[in-house]
């Protein structure tokens, strides 16, 4: 009896100290897929920004093509709503995910409680012969028993559950386009639409800074005469550095050449040409950008930085290398933690309900041999004292 009391405790530690590690494991998990998402989402919301504020200030009066703004347009509202469906999806099941977790840690504590209570209890009121009570515990603590081993079934599925979510991602990153549990949740496109989508940034960032760098060489420029009519507006000064274009017309990378503006600060560079001008807007000072024109370059240099940075971060969303750079880390980080603490709880549920169960056993045939020795020793007293009775 004293064995089964030290194995349901063991089996309490055991199931103790597992749920408590699952649950740091799987709220480490949670929080790292979540910041996946919030990076995703945050680099949505951000080529959104760039796209949305370049048509608010007028990027089509820097000669922007129509199609080149239809596309424009089209990229915005598919961004919106795909960043706003991921945040809100992302908040929901994560809480979701949190609340379960929280839940079930407080219901495994409660179980190790409640079985280490009841072992102790029924040793101890088999000890002291309380043959009632101890029967009342074994009803008790058949119903726990049953659901102590429910929840071993449920916590090996879980235990499952999590050993094949971590195979499928192992098998999904090995080979993608293969076909597996995930392709239903993954709906990532063919490498050939990844490219077209990769192409199609990189032929408007290219088209962008070709029309800035037109309007710098034909127009910031030239000295024109009064008589050249919009093209006229007092410019002078030193040249305007042109801006960098950061692909070839064939969309491979090229390098900067010396003088040439960078995207990621052209905007400050041309800081230093504007000139200040007067109510008909012409230039009043030394320069070459009237402010109004600084702000539509601007602004055209804003969706082309946008779309040279996030631009491949929209084709690894498309092919999945997004999803399968944050499927590498879990397998790799996780995975091996969330299988040994879940097979924790399973093996710590077994030996709380396997020692408890025998527990119920050794209390009833120790009620039973207690009882029979109580009955035994009044039957040999009544005996003897009816010899003597019969010898006087």
């Amino acid at each position: 009896m004293t064995s089964c009391l030290v194995h349901s405790s063991v089996g309490c530690i055991v199931l103790y100290t597992g749920q408590g590690k699952f649950h740091n494991s799987t709220t480490n998990t949670l929080k790292y897929v979540v910041s996946q998402a919030d990076t995703t989402v945050e680099n949505l919301r951000n080529l959104s920004g760039y796209l949305g504020a370049a048509k608010r200030i007028g990027v089509d009066a820097v000669f922007l093509p129509a199609d080149v703004q239809s596309n424009i347009d089209n990229v915005v509202t598919k961004i919106n709503s795909a960043s706003n469906t991921l945040s809100d999806k992302t908040e929901k099941n994560s809480k979701r995910i949190q609340d379960g977790l929280d839940s079930m840690r407080l219901a495994l504590i409660i179980v190790a409680a409640v079985m280490l209570f009841l072992a102790f209890l029924g040793f101890l009121f088999s000890i002291l012969g309380m043959q009632v009570l101890v029967y009342f515990l074994v009803i008790v603590g058949w119903v726990l028993v049953a659901g102590t081993f429910i929840l071993c079934g449920v916590f090996l599925l879980l235990h499952n559950v999590v050993a094949d979510a971590c195979v499928s991602m192992d098998e999904w990153v090995m080979n993608p386009t293969a076909h597996t549990a995930l392709d239903d949740i993954l709906p990532c496109v063919d490498n050939a639409t990844a490219q077209e989508t990769s192409s199609r940034t990189k032929e408007t960032t290219y088209r962008l800074a070709t029309v800035v760098n037109r309007v710098i060489t034909n127009v910031s420029n030239k000295n024109y005469p009064p008589i050249a009519g919009p093209l006229y507006f007092n410019q002078s000064g030193p040249p305007l550095p042109v801006l960098c274009n950061p692909f070839n017309s064939d969309l491979t990378d090229r390098q900067c050449s010396p003088g040439e503006a960078k995207l990621q600060n052209a905007s400050e560079v041309w800081k230093k040409y504007v000139c200040e001008v007067s109510a008909a807007g012409i230039c009043t000072t030394p320069g070459r950008l009237t402010p109004t024109f600084y702000s539509q370059m601007e602004a055209a240099v804003n969706v082309s930085y946008g779309l040279y940075r996030y631009g491949p971060f929209l084709v690894d969303l498309q092919d999945c290398t997004f999803v399968r750079d944050a499927f590498t880390d879990v397998s790799n980080r996780h995975c091996p933690g969330l299988r040994k603490y879940s097979g924790w709880l399973y093996i710590g549920l077994v030996m709380v309900s396997t020692a408890v169960m025998l527990s119920l056993i050794f209390w009833v045939i120790y009620a039973r041999e207690r009882r029979h020795r109580v009955y035994t020793k009044q039957f040999t007293a009544r005996t003897a004292g009816d010899f003597q009775d019969k010898g006087a």
